[in-house]
């Protein structure tokens, strides 16, 4: 199956799993929630909703393999074709209850980005792209804002949670943004960031310490919304090399110029 076909056939699994995880909000209890490491934190419900997505997937493309936040399944990442998947991105705000969380469904062909889906579950927006396409929500096609200078954009990241070596840098990057843009905004999903970027509520995003599967669809989806995706060098290494800048084309140098300021070696 094409790019095109296989996000076409994912997005329906997808939106099944996000209704079990809002079912599942009404009744959650804080006492379910297990504590993987230093502020990471998982309960049945991703384990449920990765199960569920994983097994889905598998009917869909039974020679896949798969990259999963909770490891629910060991398959090859290496195969022609790979699932990049985070069942529930934005842990920490399902279990508050705070209403900012995601499903991120990444696609990957011969070690390429191909495809991508990222559904907030909250406001029922379904974001979407595939390769040769442009970039969707809820079937409407989205941009990145024309923004062109920092003083007059909204900008997202992420707070350190467990990896705090670089927290001089980050404090400092941000009393520059704090400074210079409209604001900051830190939704606790890197997955609706990005979706967010790509279509034109936020103008550019960065964090660091993230996973793959934060990243893989969102990143596609702004980069088939016409917006720029790198790590923090302007390298292309942002899927498995835990940083990430992401913002629409007219701000990419100024934007990246101050985190590359701020994070150089």
């Amino acid at each position: 199956m094409s790019p095109e076909k296989l996000i076409q056939a994912a997005m329906p699994l997808v939106k099944e799993v996000g209704a079990f995880i809002r079912t599942e909000l009404a009744q959650f209890d804080q006492k379910h929630t297990d504590i993987k490491s230093q502020n990471q934190l998982v309960s049945y419900v991703d384990l449920t909703a990765e199960k569920r997505l994983v097994q889905g997937l598998q009917v869909l493309t039974p020679e896949a393999g798969f990259v999963t936040e909770e490891k629910t399944v060991e398959r090859n990442r290496h195969t022609e074709l790979v699932w990049i998947v985070d069942p529930l991105d934005g842990t920490t705000n399902f279990i508050h209850a705070l209403p900012v969380f995601s499903i991120s469904v990444g696609l990957m062909l011969n070690g390429k980005l191909a495809g991508g889906i990222v559904y907030e579950i909250n406001r029922d927006e379904l974001f979407y792209a595939w390769e040769g396409g442009p970039a969707y929500m809820n079937g409407k096609e989205i941009h990145v804002t024309p923004t062109d200078k920092l003083e007059n954009s909204l900008l997202a990241t992420g707070f350190p949670y467990y990896d705090f070596e670089q927290m001089n840098e980050y404090l400092e990057l941000l009393k520059t943004f704090m400074k210079g843009s409209r604001g900051l905004r830190r939704l606790g999903s890197a997955a609706v960031d990005l979706a967010y970027v790509a279509c034109g509520r936020f103008d550019a995003f960065f964090e660091y310490s993230l996973a793959a599967w934060d990243v893989a669809a969102g990143a596609f989806i702004v980069q088939q919304a016409g917006g720029k995706v790198c790590d923090f060098s302007g390298g292309d290494d942002f899927l498995f090399g835990k940083e990430i800048v992401a913002s629409n084309t007219n701000l990419h140098a100024p934007f990246l110029h101050e985190v590359k300021s701020a994070f150089k070696s």
